[in-house]
């Protein structure tokens, strides 16, 4: 492998201007020698030391995506994190930077590990606020949040109007004339994603004069073979409800499979709105109603916050919240002027 001293030497300069050179100080070489040892360069093949030209620019170009990863799991890869990892990696690479996907186990111990990786900042996926902020009090380097609800952050955060997503949906199932409303989402009593969710249903369901029932919401994991659980226990236990919003599409699809199994059909039977408007929801059959978000300027956003900080050296605390929006499609039966 071609080294400095290689070029050097061929090109009859010291290593120190190669060094110039090939780390973009131009201003200290002259245009003739910059040309030359670049040609030389590119003929021996030279493949510069991402080590050493990070200890050059006081830089490891490194950026970290966390998210949590129980031991008996890993890391929490739903198809929500897959799409918005992706659009992620591809904008930090090329903006020059690297991804260092990592799953965090322990939040108590994330710290130290943080410092360690010698990170140029970081974007955490799917933390609870009492998390973040125990990761974040020796984490010094720009961060950015998805996801948040604390208050008075030290990072930028980037979330949806995850409140108004929960009454859009539930809303729109009781306009369709249902009264007997399911909620299906992760268990959680802290603030956040969920947890808004929830109250956005709440709220929807108390203007329209109907008492919310903490019998129907059922607690589940956001995975497809959750949602099957959820939807066959649904149909055995709750024979009643004839609605269910759940918090992600990929726990509504399952719940449609789950109330199949069960002998029972939608929208026909049971109407359902989930969460997130994923390709899921448009293969689906019947295709899913849902709220979309759109996964791509919410990647993008945290990408420019991140870019923005790293440029400036001086992080400024702000929050980004974007809207959703209820997209109409097949899963959801108009009960109006029926029976029921």
């Amino acid at each position: 492998m071609a080294t400095l001293k290689d070029i050097a030497k061929e090109a009859g300069v010291t290593v120190m201007t190669v060094s110039n050179v090939i780390n973009g100080r131009h201003d200290k070489v002259s245009r003739a020698t910059i040309e030359r040892v670049s040609q030389i360069a590119r003929r021996l093949d030279y493949v510069p030391s991402a080590t050493a030209r990070s200890l050059v620019a006081r830089s490891s170009q490194l950026v970290g995506v966390l998210l949590p990863a129980p031991d008996d799991e890993g890391i929490v890869l739903s198809t929500h994190n897959v799409v918005v990892i992706g659009i992620i990696e591809r904008l930090l690479r090329d903006n020059g930077y690297h991804l260092l996907l990592r799953g965090v186990p322990d939040v108590e111990e994330a710290s130290g590990t943080l410092r360690s990786w010698n990170l140029d900042g970081a974007i955490y996926i799917g933390f609870l606020d009492s998390q973040i902020q125990k990761m974040r009090a020796t984490f010094d380097t720009p961060l950015v949040v998805l996801e948040s609800y604390a208050a008075n952050a030290d990072f930028m955060n980037v979330r949806l109007n995850d409140r108004k997503g929960g009454y859009l949906a539930t809303r729109h199932l009781i306009e369709k004339g249902h009264k007997r409303i399911a909620f299906v989402g992760p268990d959680t009593t802290e603030r956040g994603v969920v947890k808004e969710r929830y109250e956005g249903y709440r709220q929807a369901l108390e203007e329209a004069g109907i008492t919310p029932d903490p019998a129907v919401a059922l607690t589940s994991d956001v995975s497809h073979a959750r949602g099957i659980e959820a939807g066959r226990l649904l149909c055995a236990e709750y024979g009643d409800v004839t609605a269910v919003f759940a918090t992600a599409d990929q726990l509504a699809v399952g719940i449609m499979e789950g109330a199949r199994t069960a002998g029972r059909t939608v929208p026909d039977d049971l109407s359902i709105v989930g969460f997130d408007n994923l390709e899921i929801a448009t293969i689906a059959n019947p295709k899913l109603t849902t709220i979309t978000q759109d996964l791509d300027r919410k990647a993008h956003t945290a990408v420019e916050l991140l870019l923005q900080s790293l440029k400036a050296k001086d992080q400024q605390p702000q929050e980004t919240v974007l809207e959703v929006e209820l997209i109409e499609r097949e899963s959801v039966k108009d009960l109006n002027g029926s029976e029921l």
